[in-house]
Parts: structure tokens; C-alpha cells; sequence
């Protein structure tokens, strides 16, 4: 299916991996494009809004994090070497649902889905040529990584935020990949539950995202924000439970997720119906194949006739990439981050004929412009007042390990 969508300028591939964290689909993928926006002269979240409302139909796309600047009047900062437009959702010309047993193909009129399936089942891929592992480099070196959480200790201690999302940039210039090849890879040794492969012309998200934002199911709304690290032990078991229960009873991690519960709690609360926000799980540990992971999960009702656009509006960007309070650690990372998170930060996802949706949160990626042959993988930590700085540092390793090891 990832090479029967490389005849297309748009294609979309969601794949849960086999995990059941409030289960929509195993796998979900949309080729082609019937109807198609970006945003341009009008608000980017009211693109989405006018293409919902006008269309019941099965919708995917993207939202990048520098959507924020139009949320909070923000103005754009650093270089951006992706460019991916802030926001693109399109209609497709063809929808896979696929499972253990059957694969589902809907098409529009005039297509023929028994075609479709034949040439699927029937693709017989190329030798991929050998190529040379990229040599990544970082927009920061360890010292000036290190120094620069220090800064952000400060403005903690100053008491202008609580808990900061900060993240750097490793790249690789003049860098051909085969895009669909490393997802595989990427796929085999970090399967993850909101997994994506995203292709938007010459521009390419190949995602292995532990994490949920946004999942609605009629009026019932989810969210899942992840924060709390620690590394898997493969080999042996005593050891990788140690690790676990070590998360869960440390102070520092679960103090990360609490404020990002509250915060979560309050977006959420601006949409739905009063008193019915809670938190359904509370900082559970959740084993994936690099990382222990440390997840909540909370939950409201939805006011009636709360338009898509609203619910991201409140909602967006997510505060398990940001930090509390949401605004003035927004206006931080702007200050002491020397990339634009673009894609990296924002959500991919799907809205269903009858208006649920699921989207995730883009981390644990690889970004690649394949015209500028420019690769991009973003990697951050929360930066608390008890953050240990070169912790934090090796925690951005472990994050992009996988995607070294797929790239190799």
C-alpha cells in the first residue's frame, strides 16, 4: 500500500501498530485528492471548518504547530527548511481501511476498487540502491544545549512559566532517502500506536508518534498528553520492570504530566459542557519498544454545535509539546529555539463522514524535503526547576535513536 501511493502528489498512511488505545481503525490510508486546501487568506482553522461543513466526507490532514501564531498572534520566527504549508486537509480520491482479515477500498464513481486491489497485492518493489547513512548535525552542541535549559531554569525560578517544552534540531543537507524504505524500517523497530506516513508533494512525515491529541467519538471527546520518559532495558525483564515502576514513582516525571493534565483540562473545558471534564487515567505507564512511557487520559461532553475549527482553536497546540502556562512558554521557545517546528509539534489525522475524528501528535519523526535533500528530526524534553540539564540532553537522544538506526 506505502508504494501504490507513490504515484500520488498527496497520500496518507495511519497504521495503530496492533495497540488498542481507544481503538478507531488498525489502519486507515487516503490516496490522491479530490478536493484540496492549504491555508492562505483566511484564518488557517477556518479552511478546515468550510471544508467540513461543506463536505460529509472523509477528510485528512495536517495541522502544524506554527498555527499558533494566528491562535495567539504570534509572529513567525526561525528558518524553516520542510515547508510544509501551516495546514492541509484534503478530500481523498481513494480510502483503504485495512485489519487482520480484509482490506476495505472506497473509491469514487467511475473507479474501479477490484483494479486498485490487484495492483496492490501485485507490487513487486525495486532493489533499493545502498546508500550512505546520513551524517546528522544538531543546531546545538551539548554545552550550548545544556546552557540554554539553565536559562530556562531561570525563567522558572522568575516564575514566568512552570514547565517548558524545549527541542532541537538534528539535520543532514544534500541527503537522498527513500522515504517509504525508511518508514518500513522505522516501522519495524519503533511500531507505535499513531504512527504516519504523510507525503505532500516533495514533502514527506515519516512518523513513529507514541502519542494521541485529539480523539472524538459523537459528543464524547479524548485526549492522551504523554509526558514522563524513561528507557526500555531489552533482554531483561527484572531490569525494564525496575525502569517502569522507577517512572511512575518519580517525582520529577509525574509532576511533568500533572501540570500538563491541568492545562489539558482547562482547553478542554472551554468546549465542553460544565463539570463533565475528568481524567479518566492518571499517569499509567505504558510500555513501547524504546521508551516506557507515562500517559493520562482525560475526557468531556462537547457543547452541541461546537464547529471543528473551535475545538482546535482551544485545544491547539497541544500542551505536552508546549509547557504551562500555554502562552508565555510559546513566546519562550520562539526566544531560545533555533528552528521552526513546522510539522514537528502539530497533528496528522483523519475527520469520518459523520464528523469523529482522530489525530496524534507528530514526535518521534523524520521530515524530509526531498527537492532541498534536506532532512530534519526534532527532538525536546519538559524542562522543570529539578530538570538535571544533561538528562534532559540524553533524553533528546533516546528520542531519536530509532530514526538513526531506520536512516542506517
Amino acid at each position: 500500500m506505502l508504494n501504490f501511493g507513490k504515484k500520488f502528489g498527496i497520500f496518507c498512511f495511519l497504521d495503530n501498530n496492533g495497540y488498542e488505545f481507544d481503538k478507531s481503525y488498525e489502519c486507515i490510508a487516503a490516496a490522491g485528492a479530490v478536493q484540496s486546501t492549504v491555508a492562505s487568506d483566511i484564518p488557517a482553522l477556518d479552511v478546515l471548518n468550510r471544508l467540513r461543513t461543506k463536505n460529509n466526507d472523509w477528510i485528512f490532514g495536517h495541522i502544524a504547530y506554527d498555527v499558533k501564531n494566528e491562535i495567539e498572534n504570534f509572529v513567525p520566527a526561525n528558518p524553516d527548511n520542510i515547508r510544509f504549508p501551516d495546514l492541509h486537509f484534503f478530500i481523498p480520491e481513494i480510502i483503504f481501511i485495512l485489519n487482520k482479515t480484509e482490506l476495505r477500498v472506497g473509491v469514487f464513481p467511475g473507479m474501479e476498487p477490484g483494479k486498485i486491489y490487484d495492483e496492490i497485492i501485485s507490487y513487486n518493489p525495486a532493489e533499493i540502491p545502498a546508500r550512505a547513512a546520513p551524517v546528522l548535525k544538531s543546531r546545538f552542541s551539548p554545552d550550548e544545549y545544556i546552557d540554554t535549559v539553565k536559562k530556562l531554569q531561570q525563567h522558572i525560578v522568575r516564575g514566568d512559566c512552570y514547565e517548558i517544552n524545549f527541542c532541537q534540531e538534528f539535520y543532514a543537507g544534500d541527503t537522498v532517502i527513500d522515504p517509504q524504505n525508511v518508514y518500513q524500517k522505522l516501522s519495524e523497530l519503533s511500531p507505535n500506536p499513531f504512527s504516519v506516513f504523510y507525503k505532500y508533494e516533495d514533502r514527506y512525515l515519516i512518523c513513529a508518534s507514541p502519542e494521541r491529541f485529539l480523539k472524538k467519538t459523537g459528543s464524547t471527546i479524548i485526549s492522551q498528553p504523554m509526558k514522563g520518559t524513561a528507557k526500555r532495558i531489552a533482554g531483561d525483564v527484572k531490569a525494564d520492570e525496575m525502569q517502569r515502576e522507577n517512572l511512575f514513582h518519580n517525582e520529577k516525571e509525574r509532576s511533568e504530566n500533572i501540570m500538563i493534565v491541568d492545562l489539558v483540562r482547562n482547553d478542554l473545558a472551554k468546549i465542553c459542557t460544565e463539570g463533565s471534564v475528568h481524567v479518566r487515567d492518571f499517569l499509567q505507564v505504558y510500555p513501547f519498544p524504546q521508551v516506557h512511557q507515562m500517559i493520562s487520559t482525560i475526557e468531556g461532553n462537547l457543547r452541541e454545535n461546537t464547529a471543528i475549527s473551535e475545538i482546535f482553536a482551544a485545544t491547539f497546540p497541544m500542551g505536552s509539546m508546549t509547557g504551562a502556562p500555554k502562552k508565555r512558554v510559546m513566546e519562550l521557545i520562539g526566544k531560545y529555539e533555533r528552528t521552526k517546528r513546522g510539522l514537528f509539534s502539530g497533528t496528522v489525522g483523519y475527520v469520518n463522514p459523520v464528523g469523529d475524528f482522530d489525530f496524534n501528535v507528530v514526535i518521534r519523526s523524520l521530515l524530509y524535503n526531498e527537492q532541498d535533500k534536506y532532512i530534519s528530526i526534532q527532538a525536546g524534553s519538559a524542562i522543570t526547576f529539578n530538570s538535571i540539564p544533561q538528562h534532559e540532553y540524553d533524553e533528546c537522544l533516546l528520542k531519536v535513536a530509532a530514526i538513526r538506526k531506520a536512516l542506517a
